[in-house]
């Protein structure tokens, strides 16, 4: 047993070394996604203003393609918060707080949560940064009334796709809670950069004008973004493990997904579905993970979740440590594991 726990960990050992080969942004490809990226952004913001001469109607439905091109520059944003768009930090730090402020969230504070998600991802006892909230059975049976209210209402599918992403864009990146330093300084620039937006917008086409198609945008970049992040460690299958027995590496294979998208939806997505591949090294950017995928056969005996099959995971909301599989509320109710 000793000997073949040995080898699993020198092949893992081996298969880390090998990925750090793809750890090379390449500055023209970082600037052709930037450019790619934030200008349309720009370019169909001005339609929507102008289209208000219009209708608001047409206004908000350019806010569709628009919200495609603001997960787009969050990808970019994700990407200088794990140092792989650029070599150099510094510019992953700049374009970083710039993309952050397009997208409403603060670079540094960000930054720092998401690198404690990677860190524990999967780890039944480290739970609750920059994560889902996710309560196992016994959890939610021992829990107060309050409490099982909350969690029923924060797994909501109409909570956590369409008011959870605009409240926590809108509310919950702006106050830094316990962080420092530059974190919390993130926080304080993040918001003065945006109050001037607001009141420049504001100024140029109306405060309600602005609050109507800034709120949409937002919900709808907001809830594809947020249904990403939940379909890549919400799946049928995932990993979760308690500390004694948890392993990165096999929480990044099986706790994350391989979510295979139709080509569009893949580009618009900064090619984030294959994440399985990012989280075993963070530092290859997003524009060289399929070509990691594609040039690394192991990587690709991973099961995908597909559009069809990534519905099933709406109807998860605890982890069954039991079965060791994410059940919904009507199945463990079923099965006796949860009283009420």
């Amino acid at each position: 047993m000793a000997s073949q726990q040995q080898n699993s960990k020198a092949e893992h050992i081996a298969w880390m070394k090998s990925l750090t080969l793809y750890n090379k942004p390449e500055v023209r490809k970082s600037i052709l996604q930037i450019a790619d990226s934030v200008i349309p952004f720009i370019a169909l913001w001005a339609l929507m203003i102008l289209s208000l001469n219009v209708s608001i109607w047409l206004s908000l439905a350019l806010a569709i393609p628009t919200a495609g091109f603001m997960v787009r520059i969050f990808i970019i944003f994700h990407d200088c918060g794990h140092g792989s768009f650029f070599r150099s930090q510094k510019a992953n730090h700049i374009v970083g707080v710039i993309t952050g402020i397009l997208t409403f969230t603060p670079y540094f504070q960000w930054r720092h949560e998401h690198a404690i998600h990677h860190s524990a991802s999967g780890n039944l006892d480290k739970r609750g940064v920059g994560d889902v909230w996710t309560m196992t059975v016994a959890e939610y049976n021992s829990a107060p009334r309050w409490k099982r209210l909350a969690y029923r209402l924060y797994r909501h599918p109409f909570f956590m796709f369409i008011l959870g992403p605009i409240f926590m864009f809108l509310v919950v990146h702006r106050f830094a809670g316990k962080a420092k330093g530059r974190e919390r300084l993130s926080v304080v620039y993040t918001n003065l950069a945006l109050l001037v937006i607001a009141v420049g917008m504001s100024l140029l086409i109306g405060w309600k004008n602005y609050l109507i198609l800034q709120l949409v945008l937002l919900m709808l970049a907001g809830s594809a973004g947020v249904w990403l992040f939940y379909v890549q460690h919400q799946f049928e299958g995932v990993y979760w493990e308690r500390s004694d027995n948890w392993d990165f590496f096999t929480a990044a294979l099986q706790g994350s997904s391989f979510y295979k998208l139709p080509k569009v939806l893949q580009w618009f997505s900064g090619n984030i579905g294959f994440h399985h591949i990012h989280h075993l090294n963070a530092r290859i950017p997003n524009y060289l993970l399929e070509k990691v995928y594609n040039e690394y056969e192991p990587l690709q005996r991973i099961e995908p979740v597909t559009l069809r099959t990534s519905l099933k995971s709406l109807k998860y909301r605890l982890y069954d440590e039991a079965s060791r599989r994410l059940v919904s509320f009507k199945e463990a109710k079923r099965t006796g594991a949860v009283t009420s």
